[in-house]
C-alpha cells in the first residue's frame, strides 16, 4: 500500500496540467485542462438533469427559481435553491481554502485534494442508493463538487479557463471574434486566435460531455458519474502517463 501511494506521488510531480499556473502556463496546459474538465462538467450537468431535474453546474438559473418561488410565496421551495446557491459557493470556498494553504506551506500537489475530493463525491452519488441520497442531497453535493471544480480552475489559469458554465463563455467569444475585424498585428491575432480556440474547445468538449452522458443515462443511469470520475483521473495521470510512454518508447527504440 505505502509503495503504490508513493508511486501516486512520484507520478504526480509530472503533472503539468495542474501544476504550473497563472504565466508559466502555456497555451496546451490549458487546452489540455479545459477539454478533460469541460467534459466531465458537460457529464454531470446532463446527469443532474436527467436523475434529479437540477440544474448542477452553474447557479445562474438557481437565482431564476428563487426569485419565482419567493413571488409565490413558496418559501420552503425558494429556501431549497438558496441552499443550492450556496453549496456551490461553498465548494469553491472550500477548494480554493484547501489550495491557497498547501500553497502558502509550500506543499507540491495542492491541486490533488480538490480533485480527489470531486472524484469521491462523484463515486458516491453514482453508487450510493436513493435511500441514503435523496434528490436535495444529491444536488447538493454535485453543486458542491462543481463549485470545487471551477474555482481549481479558475485559480489555476488565471481565470483564463472555466469549465462549468456557458454564459461567459459564449459572451467572451462574442467579444472575440467581432475583433478579428480590427487586430491587425501578428501577435494580438496570434493570442487572439488562441483565446478563441481556448473557448472553442472549452464549449465543444462540454457539448460533448452532455451528449456522451446522455447516451450513456439510458444504459447506465447516475452510475454515469462514474466516467466523469475516471476522466478526472485522466486529468491527473495524464502528464505522467505521457512521461512514463516517453521513456517507455526510448528504451525501446
Amino acid at each position: 500500500m505505502l509503495y503504490i501511494l508513493l508511486l501516486l506521488v512520484n507520478l504526480l510531480k509530472f503533472s503539468a496540467m495542474f501544476r504550473h499556473q497563472g504565466n508559466r502556463r502555456t497555451y496546451i496546459h490549458n487546452i489540455r485542462l479545459a477539454s478533460i474538465l469541460s467534459l466531465v462538467a458537460g457529464m454531470v450537468n446532463v446527469c443532474g438533469i436527467l436523475s434529479i431535474k437540477v440544474l448542477t453546474t452553474n447557479v445562474t438559473g438557481h437565482f431564476a427559481f428563487f426569485a419565482e418561488e419567493m413571488s409565490h410565496s413558496s418559501f420552503n421551495a425558494a429556501m431549497a435553491f438558496l441552499v443550492y446557491i450556496l453549496f456551490f459557493l461553498l465548494g469553491a470556498f472550500v477548494s480554493n481554502l484547501i489550495v491557497e494553504f498547501m500553497s502558502s506551506k509550500g506543499i507540491r500537489g495542492a491541486h490533488m485534494p480538490p480533485m480527489i475530493f470531486e472524484m469521491v463525491l462523484l463515486i458516491a452519488v453514482a453508487l450510493l442508493p436513493n435511500k441514503f441520497l435523496p434528490q436535495e442531497l444529491t444536488a447538493c453535493i454535485l453543486l458542491f463538487a462543481m463549485g470545487m471544480q471551477n474555482a481549481l480552475v479558475t485559480k489555476i489559469s488565471k481565470a483564463r479557463v472555466r469549465t462549468t458554465h456557458l454564459t461567459g463563455l459564449f459572451t467572451d467569444l462574442g467579444i472575440e471574434l467581432s475583433q478579428l475585424f480590427f487586430y491587425r498585428k501578428t501577435d494580438e491575432r496570434k493570442q487572439l486566435a488562441h483565446s478563441i480556440a481556448l473557448r472553442v474547445v472549452i464549449i465543444c468538449f462540454f457539448f460533448l460531455g452532455g451528449t456522451l452522458a446522455g447516451l450513456l443515462f439510458q444504459f447506465i443511469k447516475i452510475k454515469t458519474l462514474l466516467i466523469a470520475a475516471f476522466c478526472l483521473l485522466l486529468a491527473l495521470f495524464y502528464d505522467a502517463i505521457r512521461f512514463r510512454l516517453y521513456i517507455f518508447r526510448r528504451k525501446l527504440f
